[in-house]
């Protein structure tokens, strides 16, 4: 009798520790948490020796093309080609220096122009030091490392991204460019879902969590679809998917600098549109009648109103990569904002030269 009673008062025992979350069942709550958590952090662990592994093997394939210079800390890889006027080549979101390489821009102008380009910071070889990178902080350091070059003045051009960055030049240092052209350029704040979607590896912690594990890979699925899409609807160049590195562009740092970037596209427009009035310089607007990256009419077309003696050149049936599509337009903007330079300079002379007229 004392035997049953006692088998009932532990079974009840164990029924109330169960129930209030004793040690079985504090074991049970860890072992349901515990085993997701292990193999989500293998799953990352794995993911980073991926990142590194493919990182290794873009830079064995795809080495430096250009030289280095040191700048307010920054290690800046640039290219330099041909003599004449120096011309600047200042790339997009997410790009590097091959871009005008592969397009064929570089070689071409160098038959006439001093041409200079850059990886912006973050982007190719350059190094991105840990600050806010608006278009007017790499503007500032794009002049010095020209200053350092030897560059007095040059003329300047920018595509997508880029054009904020060559707008903040001019602006900031109106005597230093001589003319501007403007290619597939974001001027304006409107909303885009992208920064929405491509922000979040900017964001410091997490941000570089995923840089170094999840965002190349993912990166890398969604590629091909990026690429279709900011050359439509246009097809996408043989000599682009042979030459491009598309490999760099997926490494850590890279992506970090396009996230960052983004997240500052709209501010930087905003920022930057109450002082279009300020260029001077001759401004040649190019953009893709079909550009599926940036709207033509809010853009371009805009700036194109805001700005008396500026040209537009609307290209048909082109996208948002008008130097590799439409090359000859491009090299042709660039020779005719080169001209109008030229043309200001001289009127300019004469009217110093002319002799002063007595009463």
């Amino acid at each position: 009798m004392h035997g049953r009673v006692k088998a009932k008062d532990v079974s009840a025992r164990d029924r109330g520790a169960a129930k209030h979350g004793g040690a079985g069942g504090k074991m049970s709550d860890a072992a349901k948490w515990l085993a997701p958590a292990l193999l989500g952090a293998a799953a990352l662990g794995t993911s980073a020796l991926y990142v590194r592994k493919m990182t290794r093997d873009a830079e064995r394939r795809y080495p430096p093309v250009g030289r280095f210079l040191t700048v307010d800390g920054v290690r800046l890889h640039y290219l330099e080609r041909g003599q004449g006027e120096p011309l600047v080549l200042i790339h997009g979101n997410g790009s590097l220096i091959q871009d005008f390489m592969v397009s064929g821009l570089v070689d071409r102008l160098a038959e006439r122009y001093r041409v200079i380009v850059f990886d912006r910071p973050g982007f190719g070889y350059s190094s991105r030091p840990r600050r806010v990178w608006t278009p007017r902080a790499q503007a500032r350091l794009l002049y010095r490392a020209l200053q350092w070059l030897g560059v007095e003045k040059a003329h300047v051009l920018g595509h997508s991204w880029g054009t904020l960055v060559a707008v903040s030049l001019a602006v900031e240092n109106p005597s230093f460019v001589e003319s501007l052209v403007l290619e597939g350029g974001y001027y304006y704040p409107t909303a885009r879902a992208d920064v929405m979607l491509f922000s979040p590896p900017a964001i410091p912690g997490i941000g570089d969590l995923m840089q170094h594990t999840v965002s190349p890979p993912i990166a890398s699925l969604l590629l091909p679809k990026m690429i279709d899409k900011i050359f439509a609807p246009a097809p996408v160049p043989d000599r682009f998917h042979r030459l491009f590195p598309k490999e760099l562009i997926l490494r850590p740092l890279h992506l970090r600098a396009a996230s960052e970037d983004t997240a500052l596209m709209i501010p930087a427009a905003a920022d930057m549109q109450r002082h279009y009035h300020e260029l001077v310089a001759p401004v040649v607007i190019v953009a893709g009648a079909d550009d599926q990256i940036v709207e033509m009419r809010r853009h371009s077309e805009r700036l194109h109103h805001e700005l008396p003696g500026s040209e537009l050149v609307v290209l048909p049936r082109v996208g948002h990569m008008a130097h590799h599509t439409a090359p000859d337009l491009v090299i042709e903007a660039v020779d005719r904002a080169a001209h109008r330079a030229a043309r200001s300079r001289s009127a300019s002379a004469q009217e110093s030269a002319a002799p002063a007229v007595w009463p």
